[in-house]
């Protein structure tokens, strides 16, 4: 393509973990082996191929996943940072995974049947996903898991609302490790038979080009505008987080791009990473593809993904409405300009050039909404994007470029099987030991049977939850604890309330003080993190306001009866105007914001937007007043100047 392809691809590498190497080192191919024969019996099964007339058992299939990937792992991420040769012992790790797994295979029948396990193997495969949890999600990561995996052995022991049925450690490895409990279950059907076509059908867009395209696209259409890098990074990272589902692949992949356009123009260091942040961050939730976390919901709402898919168009739009309005706030302030037109690509150029990405995407939501083709649809997807990038030299998938697709792939799915399936330890030490409806039924108690108490301590666990772990662990957590209390006390619909966990338990990634998603901007922009963190909790203000607004008018959600749409979203727009203008001191159609008006115009902006007849009334008044201060003195400004 032209330098924004190159630069996308050799972001796109730098994302990459830094131990396979060059594209053709013995590791690297030893990897592309693992994601062959992973990808290749993913097919098998999932599609139904048979043999000999026999297929794939549910079990055999999930085992002989589990280990080609747990030990891609091994070769892939390292045991500590820097770490760029393979060790032996990883080698033996991956052997032992590997080995395991297949030796498990054998005997999915008889787990099923006669509950059949093999402990000290088991323990074996236990301490191995432990590792691989640490080396994908850190050391805090590790100690949810492990903190929370372990829970049975002392449940018994612990007071009021977390004593729950004990277990000995043989049978708690049992139910870890062999049952549908653990990785028998959710987790591993999540990551093997759902998430597996959609990053398929990513690795195959990016390879192809699909990033460096939406990066164009955004540039071509929002780049001469005031602010205009900011804009086209909301942009690119909204449609870039769809695809690839992961926050930090975004900012690594979009944001080593788009940060220092940003700062080119006049954005400061921390304010252009904060904006990468918040958009890549919201990317995860953005329709049609979204993150790991929407499968998650679905299954356990018990719900098609297209279901899901449509609920989070209003929040996303919302969101990233909100954050551009900021963006052009800022920029108008202080006089930002856009990008000169000569150096922007053009509009017609860019579609006629990536009409492929179009169509596919089209395709794509074309299979999930109307065909309903949930597990069947991104590889589908990924045919039709093979054949049509033939019709392009730039995109024609060559045996060198099939090579690095399949590398690409095999880092994603290697990193997210790495994330997800070690959950399966947390869902099955709540289940066993029966504490999961103790908590419900504790979190009804504590709230006394107030709606507004219990969302308030929901909350504050999505907010510590996800700031000790992951967003889906918070979620996984939530989901069977939080959310049944939710429902049962306030009668709120099930889709809105898990969307609300799903939001809330999102936020750490730019919350402090944690942020990591603000603190990797920060590394790229070379700002200060906590600055970062706090100004992009500052940008991403619609996304703390919105879940508690879908929460009580489940028709933003698209759930229900969508009349109230008529009123409630043209006050939730001017409202989210109004509080972004005050954030700002600078709002849209008015001018600037004096100080002294900035927090009132925030307030009413809130008010205004939230969805109770009274507030609204209140909130329009004073909105309508503050308005004209603003624009009032904006225009004798003007005059005495």
């Amino acid at each position: 393509m032209n330098n924004t392809s190159t630069e996308s691809e050799s972001s796109a590498a730098q994302a990459e973990p830094t131990r396979l190497g060059e594209q053709y080192s013995w590791q690297s191919l030893l990897f592309v082996l693992l994601t062959i024969a992973g990808l290749g019996i993913g097919i098998v099964y999932i599609f139904g191929i048979t043999w000999n007339g026999e297929r794939l058992l549910e079990g055999q299939y999930y085992w002989l996943f589990i280990g080609l990937f747990v030990a891609a792992a091994f070769i892939a991420l390292p045991a500590r940072r820097g770490q760029t040769r393979i060790p032996f012992y990883d080698l033996i790790a991956a052997a032992a995974a590997l080995g395991i797994s297949v030796y498990f295979s054998n005997y999915a029948w008889d787990m099923v049947q006669s509950s059949w396990s093999h402990v000290p193997l088991g323990t074996v495969m236990w301490l191995l996903m432990l590792e691989v949890a640490r080396r994908s999600g850190g050391l805090p990561f590790l100690l949810v898991v492990v903190g929370l995996g372990l829970y049975p052995l002392i449940s018994d022991r612990l007071p009021g609302l977390l004593m729950g049925i004990p277990y000995s450690f043989d049978r708690m490895i049992e139910a870890h490790v062999f049952r549908a409990e653990g990785m028998m279950g959710i987790t591993t059907k999540i990551v093997a038979e759902i998430i597996l076509g959609f990053l398929v059908f990513a690795g195959v867009l990016i390879a192809t080009g699909g990033g460096a395209f939406f990066i164009d696209l955004a540039n071509a259409s929002f780049g001469r505008y005031r602010g205009g890098p900011a804009k086209v990074s909301v942009v690119a990272s909204a449609f870039f987080g769809s695809l690839s589902g992961s926050v930090f692949s975004n900012i690594a992949g979009t944001g080593s791009i788009t940060i220092p356009t940003m700062k080119k123009v006049g954005y400061p260091a921390h304010y252009a990473g904060a904006i990468e942040a918040c958009a890549s961050t919201g990317g995860v939730l953005m329709p049609p593809v979204m993150g790991a976390i929407a499968f998650v919901m679905a299954i356990t709402i018990g719900v098609d993904y297209a279901t899901v898919m449509v609920a989070a168009i209003l929040p996303s739009l919302l969101f990233y409405f909100g954050l551009l309005l900021q963006v052009d706030a800022y920029a108008a302030r202080t006089g930002l300009k856009g990008m000169p037109r000569d150096q922007l690509p053009a509009v017609k150029e860019v579609l006629k050039r990536g009409w492929p990405f179009i169509s596919v995407l089209v395709f794509l939501i074309w299979g999930l909404m109307y065909m309903r083709w949930e597990y069947y649809a991104p590889w589908y997807a990924c045919v039709l994007m093979v054949a049509l990038s033939f019709l392009q030299k730039d995109t024609r998938m060559t045996p060198r470029r099939l090579y690095q697709t399949i590398r690409q792939i095999g880092v994603l799915v290697t990193q997210t099987a790495a994330i997800i399936l070690p959950i399966a330890f947390v869902v099955s030490a709540l289940t066993i030991t029966g504490v999961t409806g103790a908590l419900t039924s504790g979190l009804v108690s504590m709230g006394g049977g107030n709606v507004f108490l219990i969302l308030l301590f929901g909350i504050l666990a999505c907010f510590i939850m996800g700031m000790a772990g992951l967003a889906i662990v918070a979620y996984i957590f939530l989901a069977v604890t939080l959310a049944p209390a939710i429902i049962n006390v306030g009668g709120l619909n099930t889709i809105a309330v898990h969307f609300f966990i799903v939001y809330y338990a999102m936020l750490s990634a730019i919350t402090p003080p944690v942020g990591a998603a603000a603190f990797l901007a920060a590394t790229i922009a070379g700002g200060r993190p906590m600055q970062t963190s706090f100004t992009a909790m500052r940008l991403g203000v619609v996304i703390y306001f919105v879940p508690l607004f879908f929460l009580f008018q489940p028709a933003l959600v698209l759930q229900g009866d969508l009349t109230p749409l008529i009123y409630v979203l043209p006050s939730i727009i001017i409202g989210i105007m109004l509080i972004s203008g005050g954030l700002e001191g600078y709002l849209l159609g008015a001018g600037r914001v004096r100080p002294w008006l900035r927090f009132p115009l925030i307030a009413a902006g809130f008010a205004f937007s939230f969805p109770g007849l009274m507030t609204t009334i209140i909130g329009g008044l004073a909105s309508a007043a503050l308005v004209a201060l603003v624009w009032n003195d904006n225009r004798r400004l003007t005059q005495s100047a």
